[in-house]
């Protein structure tokens, strides 16, 4: 792996969004789905996801039929899967259960740097109602890091302040604020599991660290705006897909 660094996790937004609204769709279900993307010297990039099963999660032969057409579909496109993610049923669980672990293991087997990633359902119950602006994930590296972005001159430094962990900025574009709007960054949301050295799923980091982050610096901002339009209802993943295959699990039309 590149320069031997600790490994992070950059996830598109699409990608990003696209899990986030699945999750919200089925609020009541427990949901899953993959990641799409490579790996590149100390970086993961997560390019896509596919949203897989509302129902049955641990269902064999829906699971094998999905993964197979998936790398079919992105081996073309130069990918290949490297992560999970998953949101449990019940607000209050915060397990990362078997059915987690297992397909977990199986894409580890192809990709020795898959990550888990466990989705917040209070934080995801939140979002709709409009009673919680935090991010799902965060979206920003502590200031040291932001050095190394693109979009670095676009953050007001001045509003960068550490305070138990918790990183506050300020978004600006074209020289404005863009929407007034001061997102907290909460580095323990969501939980990022990878394998240790005894074949275990642990929560990656050792100090809660910048392991995950979004490509694009505005990703949240972007996720209110599909969420204030109810942009959820117009995932398909392949639970709806096997149901009747006119429905496309690649979502084509989700971003247009």
């Amino acid at each position: 792996m590149g320069s031997g660094g600790e490994l992070r996790y950059e996830i598109s937004q699409n990608a990003y969004i696209k899990l986030v609204l699945h999750s919200l769709k089925h609020k009541t279900s427990a949901v899953n789905g993959v990641f799409l993307g490579r790996s590149c010297d100390d970086v993961v990039q997560i390019i896509d996801s596919v949203p897989l099963f509302h129902n049955h999660l641990g269902l064999l032969p829906p699971l094998e039929i999905s993964l197979i057409m998936i790398e079919e579909h992105y081996a073309a496109l130069g990918l290949g899967i490297v992560g999970y993610f998953h949101a449990n049923e019940r607000s209050d669980d915060v397990e990362l259960g078997n059915v987690a672990k297992n397909i977990g293991d199986h894409i580890y087997r192809y990709f020795p740097q898959a990550a888990i990633l466990l989705l917040d359902n209070k934080k995801l119950e939140a979002l709709p109602k409009g009673k919680d602006r935090l991010p799902v994930t965060r979206n920003t590296c502590p200031e040291q890091e932001l050095k190394e972005q693109n979009d670095y001159n676009k953050i007001d430094r001045s509003v960068i302040m550490r305070e138990r962990r918790t990183w506050w900025f300020l978004e600006r574009s074209k020289g404005e604020v863009a929407r007034g709007l001061y997102m907290k960054v909460d580095p323990s949301l969501p939980e990022l599991y990878t394998r240790d050295a005894s074949k275990n799923w642990k929560l990656a980091g050792s100090d809660g660290g910048c392991r995950l982050t979004t490509k694009e610096p505005a990703a949240n901002v972007v996720l209110l705006d599909y969420i204030s339009s109810k942009k959820w209802e117009d995932v398909v993943d392949f639970d709806d897909h096997l149901d009747d295959i006119t429905k496309d699990w690649l979502n084509p039309e989700l971003f247009k």
